[in-house]
């Protein structure tokens, strides 16, 4: 009998040649207790959080964390439904209506993870003879969607214009075309250059589809990414974003001003097979997203935060993923997998938490540590993280 577990062996030798060094395993961390969204208590010991998307530091805001116990109080734990049948409760239409102000469109439809938003638009509106055309760094949610879809994939060197400009005009020309493009690219940090590519995608017949989950909040004037940050997003068809960073909680969303788009609803499997995000979850979402309306002094704030990591962390001699800071992601190449875990796990006993990301997740092969910053770091603990790179460093032997 053939066993179906066989085809991870080459991964489980990895791991277990990874751990047989003595390092703690960097993909199975528990935080004991979560004190603000820049610390927590891991291994017994305070821990500065420097690798959790909270880009915004919503997590403990006290309005948000009112507005949820007030709708558990009120509508119960769980809707026990999909938002078809009877998982739309007051707060799944407040929500969506808070996206349609902030994003200033007419249509917003929320999933339970940002995940599926992805699986679920895509999948939906790309199918059988049509094509997706996506960056090859885009996140794995993109490429599930494309296979649920039946869609053909062509991809293209990642934010090259030219190639996409490439790719678009060998297709023919009465095909139905989807360019899906990411405002920030998880891994680097790094921002596609959309004005250009969605000249080209408008250009050559298509449509567009940017995901904002790492730009949301905090990139452009009212925080509504990098499409609008290039002034580009009245030109897109389809902006995904997600909960689970900015916002502070957990769910996914897709907003649009198409005018067929509530149509979606009833055909989109993900949304409509799915059980709707619980009452209390829907409440923090609405809390948040209207309160990030009025974030301009904290995404100011996480701007100089960005820049002063990024520049401290190149002038201690470590390597960047981009030689200037473009998002709250700024990512420190390893040379390999094991000083990457050796150099996670000293920054761990200093008291700090990065995520360790390896292949196949990350691009050209790259280990590297991943740094999310938060709005709420003050800029003493910035000089901390700093400080504690250094010493963590020299002991792993990354810098001299």
């Amino acid at each position: 009998m053939t066993d179906l577990f066989s085809k991870f062996d080459p991964l489980i030798q990895q791991r277990a040649d990874l751990l047989a060094t003595g390092v703690t395993d960097p993909f199975n961390l528990v935080m004991e207790k979560v004190l603000s969204p820049t610390v927590a208590m891991c291994n017994g010991r305070k821990t500065i959080l420097l690798g959790t998307y909270n880009y915004m530091g919503m997590t403990f805001d006290d309005d948000v964390i009112a507005a949820g116990k007030e709708a558990l109080d009120k509508f119960g734990s769980g809707t026990t439904g999909s938002r078809v049948l009877n998982g739309t409760y007051q707060g799944h239409k407040e929500v969506e209506e808070a996206l349609k102000e902030f994003y200033a469109m007419d249509h917003a439809m929320v999933f339970s993870t940002g995940y599926q938003a992805n699986l679920g638009i895509i999948s939906t509106i790309a199918g059988k003879g049509d094509y997706v055309i996506l960056d090859i760094d885009s996140h794995a949610s993109i490429y599930d969607g494309c296979k649920m879809g039946d869609a053909e994939i062509v991809a293209f060197r990642h934010n090259d214009i030219e190639a996409l400009e490439k790719r678009l005009k060998r297709l023919p020309a009465e095909a139905g075309k989807l360019v899906v493009l990411e405002g920030v690219y998880s891994m680097l940090g790094d921002v596609a250059p959309l004005k250009d590519m969605i000249r080209v995608a408008k250009e050559n017949g298509a449509m567009v589809l940017v995901d904002e989950a790492h730009s949301m909040g905090f990139i452009g004037e009212h925080g509504r990414g990098v499409a609008e940050a290039q002034g580009v997003i009245d030109d897109v068809d389809f902006i995904i974003g997600t909960f689970s960073k900015s916002v502070g909680t957990v769910g996914g969303f897709c907003v649009s001003n198409h005018p067929k788009f509530e149509i979606m609803r009833l055909v989109c499997r993900p949304y409509v097979f799915t059980a709707s995000l619980p009452p209390s979850v829907v409440a923090t979402a609405a809390t948040s997203i209207r309160k990030l309306m009025h974030g301009s002094n904290k995404r100011a704030h996480l701007w100089e935060n960005s820049k002063t990591l990024h520049k401290g962390l190149r002038d201690l001699g470590f390597t960047l993923g981009t030689e200037e800071p473009q998002s709250a992601i700024i990512a420190v190449i390893m040379p390999d997998l094991e000083k990457g875990a050796t150099m996670w796990e000293a920054l761990l006993e200093e008291g700090l938490y990065v995520n360790l990301a390896r292949p196949p997740a990350t691009p050209a092969g790259m280990t590297l540590l991943r740094c999310s910053l938060c709005a709420e770091h003050s800029s003493d603990q910035v000089g901390e993280i700093l400080a504690r790179f250094e010493r963590a460093g020299k002991r792993a032997g990354i810098i001299g």
